[in-house]
């Protein structure tokens, strides 16, 4: 592998593509370009690479839906999204569909390689990490943690990097509130290359759909107003409480 990765860059933008792909290679990574989600796909059916980097606004199949998909088809490939509307409901929808990180343009090409070293570092650490054999359980699930799968019964829930990163460090401290600047850096590192404290709503927010039977009234990934989140193991009250926010 080289340096600094492999990586599959996604942008129907000719001239940016090129500057990008001669940049990331400066830098050390191998960069393959595709211009589309269908050229994409036959490059992933090709080949294995550590990271996608995947912009929004292009003809055919967007961003938002190409990493919808490959969530379901790639629940491990760190994705970080470019997006040429810097709002924060794009970028929290980024997330939402299962980015690891976005990035508004235009931007600092120092900052790019900071988000992607970021990203690609916290994935190393998820798959180089040799925790005790054994699984952490709460309500009907058992997160394995040498697969880093989510099982309820017989039935394999995927999840990401960032999801399983963030699961493990909630059922690691049961019933105790972990702020989000806690689990910032517990999971992801330094703050200043992550998608900041407020994306861990994001992150609780997918989990969530995952686990809880009514997202909207979570059981076990409750809030606790003023501290933080809290992973509740029975189900249970986790008091004092207040859902709607921190």
């Amino acid at each position: 592998m080289a340096e600094g990765g492999k990586i599959l860059l996604v942008d129907d933008d000719p001239r940016l593509r090129g500057m990008l792909v001669r940049y990331l290679e400066e830098q050390g990574f191998v960069v393959h370009a595709a211009a589309s989600g269908v050229q994409m796909d036959r490059q992933l059916a090709r080949e294995y690479y550590d990271l996608l980097l995947l912009d929004i606004l292009m003809p055919g199949e967007d961003g938002f839906s190409i990493c919808r998909r490959l969530r379901a088809q790639e629940p491990q490939l760190p994705i970080v999204m470019l997006t040429a509307r810097g709002d924060l409901a794009d970028r929290v929808h980024g997330l939402d569909v299962g980015a690891d990180d976005y990035l508004p343009k235009p931007f600092e090409p120092r900052e790019l390689i900071a988000r992607i070293r970021a990203v690609l570092r916290r994935s190393q650490e998820v798959r180089s990490s040799h925790p005790a054999p054994g699984s952490l359980v709460f309500g009907p699930f058992r997160l394995a943690l040498d697969s880093r799968d989510l099982w309820r019964g017989n039935e394999k829930i995927s999840l990401t990097d960032s999801e399983f990163a963030i699961l493990h460090a909630l059922a690691s401290h049961p019933w105790q509130p972990l702020s989000r600047e806690r689990l910032l850096a517990m999971t992801h590192g330094s703050r200043d290359a992550t998608p900041g404290a407020r994306g861990i709503d994001v992150f609780i927010s997918r989990l969530r759909r995952l686990v809880e039977e009514d997202p909207g009234e979570p059981r076990y990934l409750q809030t606790v107003w003023g501290r933080g989140y809290v992973l509740v193991p029975d189900g249970g009250d986790a008091t004092p409480r207040k859902e709607g926010g921190l």
